[in-house]
């Protein structure tokens, strides 16, 4: 498992993706995640552009998969208001005081990202990996 605590103006999704390249994570979940946004910049479903709101919003839900290949995360936040609204999750979703995240590790396998033909997006594709060292 991996835990880390973002601190202001930190980038929710470079700072994952970072910490995949870093770590070398092979096949990671998002286990855990609470703490608030300045900025949110969400795609909305069957929405092609980014959508960025100004804060401050509570992190309500990040679930998602990273690896070393990439990251696909979704998240919920709620404003001062207590309405939520929930996406894709962008660059550009900016910390306001905190979040605080625990990332686990899958054993023996690997997250791909391969584009779909149908999609024409980079899908994820799971590998089994042999986790004996080669002879």
């Amino acid at each position: 498992m991996h835990a880390l605590r973002l601190v202001p103006g930190q980038d929710l999704k470079q700072t994952l993706g970072e910490l995949a390249q870093v770590r070398q994570i092979r096949a990671g979940i998002i286990l855990t995640a609470v703490g608030s946004l300045r900025q949110a910049a969400l795609r909305f479903a069957g929405q092609p552009e980014t959508t960025v709101l100004a804060g401050p919003f509570e992190l309500v839900s990040l679930v998602g998969t990273l690896s070393v290949e990439g990251l696909h995360l979704h998240g919920a936040i709620a404003d001062s208001q207590g309405r939520m609204l929930g996406g894709h999750i962008m660059d550009g979703c900016l910390i306001y005081t905190t979040a605080e995240i625990v990332v686990g590790e899958v054993p023996q396998t690997l997250f791909r990202r391969q584009v779909d033909p149908y999609t024409g997006y980079r899908e994820l594709v799971i590998e089994a990996i042999d986790s004996e060292p080669d002879a």
